[in-house]
């Protein structure tokens, strides 16, 4: 049984403490050992995500595939996986659309989110071969993301993979990383947390310094610091309090972040509050927000709220826990303390374990299942934000707080691909029938899913995995159309110029529709009104159909502040299945980048491969992919990612063939693709 907060109020012993606990089998407490033994015995050039122990180890030696380091230690020039860990997608600008219905509020509470991705060791740097994995989409509601893990015969401070700081900061969120010092009952060493504040001669906190230099080398946007280690005093609170100030100072520096879990109190001792008060304000002030723990109430949430004002702070500093790991939207939950639907809202919301929409699905689960799934967590039991469904007990995300966009500048496409799938798919071909999983290939993706206005009745809208066009996925309308039917997509602000076109790419799988680009060069009236849209015809045609759209009579100089497709079934209705592969806007031709520069293998073992290269020169690069060209001239996708180094593993040689062969090319941002770099690797 993976550890939960109630695992550790039954072996504390006491009814009154909270924590927060990692997930996976090897979370503190458990032996790590007990891993699948083919999990384990991975490749010695398999890179993996970071986690490091703040100086000291525990006693003994680690357990398989765990390797103990030091993040006194630690250097960049030393770190033989920075290349693989390193995000290289910078923190998007964010504005906020008019809420999409009118108890969404902007400018009020936050949302962040605390999500295991996958166990401390062992974490894959760069994706896997499997669709299954929690691949969050719906990051228009939230504001910051921890990157949660850590145990104690593992790693205490863990670093995010670059692939979940690529997607979400191509959406605008802000990620962290995790320090974590565990309870006694699950491993917790005070000397790890005397560890953690130690001075230096000049009386500096050199470990504070070592994480934002982690956070600037890796890419990500500062440390979530969670202290439960219990048996301290009111000196190693001193001392803690200073790191955390001086943490946070060099962190402003960097332009990054911290957080503080409401814990360890001015006394030195594990006290979880539940609120805001003199117990740990102190640290609080020494930090950019705190994570209230989930034992609060409505009258310590007010006193929070409150209590941060008179210090001269927002309110909406402060994230009130919600545990949704053991029960997400059926667990109970007092909204009206935290964003009540008729009045300002009280503090933000802290998510503790969202992942709970894959989780609690069973092994057979598919990713149609796991985003049907997560979607009726952020949207609400109605599926569509512009319609709630008002007996929901379960407040979701999209119906209060307003959601948020960075579709803010051109060019700017899309192919729905989610950063997981079945398949990989290019120009609507399967070119690797291999399951995977990399979030740094995800796309910006609808933030209101799903918007369908219609006088008749609203189709089913998903994100499906059984066709694309590129990547994984594509967006499926499925039912019946008996009245012209809008679909919302984006909420943009996209100049609009002379030469400005949209592209669409889609396909009618069944029945009769005509399709209609809309496009909005206006807010709505107020809250919870749609836009008013100018519609363009799109020509069909037969399988998937790329179709260039002039937006002609549109105000020149004017802004795109939406786009979506209007459809329309046959006279009398009808069954019908259609699919959007991708979409594009653009002012002029698509440029490609220029190819990959000095691109070579780095390490081999067997059919194990790590490759480098550095970025070529002129048009942007979205992303890179790498192909096998087979013996026959067929091309196999391999994989993709934002970084400029890629681990392939596992390969054999195939038809005969004395040396494998590969392309790498730069992606831009429209997908036109570079020419390739070519790899030879001898069997």
């Amino acid at each position: 049984m993976n550890p939960t907060r109630r695992t550790v109020l039954l072996v504390a012993g006491t009814g009154t403490a909270a924590a927060l606990l990692p997930a996976g089998p090897a979370a503190a407490g458990q032996d790590a050992a007990a891993r699948p033994a083919a999990e384990a015995a991975a490749s010695a050039l398999q890179p993996y995500a970071s986690y490091w122990y703040p100086d000291s180890f525990p006693s003994g030696s680690p357990g398989a595939g765990i390797t103990w380091r030091s993040l006194k230690a630690w250097s960049a020039a030393t770190d033989a996986d920075l290349a693989f860990n390193t995000a290289s997608v910078p923190l998007a600008e964010r504005f906020t659309p008019t809420p999409v219905n009118s108890t969404a509020r902007a400018g009020q509470a936050r949302i962040q989110s605390l999500v295991s991705f996958g166990p401390t060791a062992s974490n894959p740097s760069q994706g896997a071969a499997t669709a299954d994995y929690y691949a969050l989409t719906h990051w228009s509601y939230v504001d910051e993301l921890v990157f949660w893990g850590g145990s104690s015969g593992e790693g205490l401070i863990l670093a995010p993979n670059a692939p979940i700081v690529d997607a979400a900061h191509r959406h605008g969120v802000s990620v962290l990383g995790n320090v974590f010092l565990p309870p006694a009952a699950y491993g917790g060493q005070l000397q790890w947390t005397r560890d953690l504040v130690q001075k230096d001669a000049a009386g500096h906190y050199p470990l504070a310094s070592q994480l934002v230099a982690v956070a600037e080398a890796y890419g990500f946007d500062g440390w979530f610091v969670n202290a439960e280690t219990s048996g301290g005093n009111a000196a190693l609170a001193t001392d803690m309090l200073g790191f955390l100030t001086e943490l946070k100072a060099l962190s402003t520096a960097k332009r990054q972040r911290v957080t503080w879990y409401d814990s360890m109190t001015v006394s030195g001792s594990v006290s979880w509050q539940g609120a805001l008060n003199n117990q740990n304000r102190v640290f609080y002030q020494a930090a950019d927000t705190m994570f209230i723990d989930f034992r609060w109430s409505a009258s310590s949430l007010a006193s929070s709220g409150t209590n941060a004002q008179q210090i001269g702070r927002d309110r909406y500093e402060l994230w009130a826990g919600v545990d949704v790991e053991a029960n997400g939207w059926n667990r109970s939950v007092n909204w009206d303390a935290m964003v009540p639907s008729g009045s300002a809202h009280v503090v933000s919301v802290g998510f503790y374990r969202p992942e709970w929409t894959r989780n609690h699905l069973p092994a057979t689960r598919t990713p149609g299942d796991f985003h049907a799934a997560d979607d009726r967590f952020w949207s609400g039991r109605a599926l569509d934000p512009a319609r709630p469904d008002s007996t929901d007990t379960w407040r979701a995300p999209a119906v209060a707080v307003a959601d948020r966009s960075t579709v803010s500048g051109l060019p700017f496409a899309t192919t729905f691909n989610t950063g997981h799938g079945l398949r990989w798919y290019e120009d609507g071909e399967v070119t690797s029938t291999a399951q995977w999983n990399h979030l740094g290939l995800q796309d910006r993706l609808p933030s209101r899913r799903w918007v369908t206005r219609t006088t008749g009745q609203h189709p089913a809208v998903t994100l499906d995995f059984a066709d694309a066009w590129r990547g994984g996925s594509s967006v499926l309308v499925d039912g019946t159309l008996d009245a012209p039917t809008t679909l919302d997509l984006y909420g943009t602000r996209l100049p609009l110029g002379p030469d400005t076109v949209v592209e669409l790419t889609h396909r009618a799988d069944s029945g009769d529709v005509s399709v209609e680009l809309a496009v909005a060069t206006a807010e709505p009236s107020g809250p919870g009104q749609p836009y008013s849209y100018t519609y363009f015809p799109v020509a069909a045609g037969d399988g998937w159909e790329t179709s260039t759209v002039r937006l002609t009579g549109l105000p020149a100089g004017g802004t795109v502040h939406a786009l979506g497709v209007r459809l329309t079934g046959a006279e009398g209705g009808g069954a019908v299945k259609w699919r959007l592969g991708g979409l594009a806007v653009r002012d002029g031709d698509a440029q490609a980048p220029g190819t990959p520069a000095d691109a070579s293998i780095t390490g081999a073992s067997g059919g194990d491969l790590r490759l480098a290269w550095r970025a070529p020169t002129g048009a942007g690069v979205r992303q890179y992919t790498l192909h096998r060209v087979l013996p026959d001239g067929t091309r196999r996708f391999l994989g993709g990612t934002a970084q400029q180094a890629f681990f392939v593993g596992g390969l054999t040689a195939e038809g005969g063939e004395s040396a494998a062969r590969f392309e790498l090319r730069a992606v831009g941002e429209l997908y036109t693709a570079s020419a390739p770099a070519t790899l030879t690797h001898t069997w």
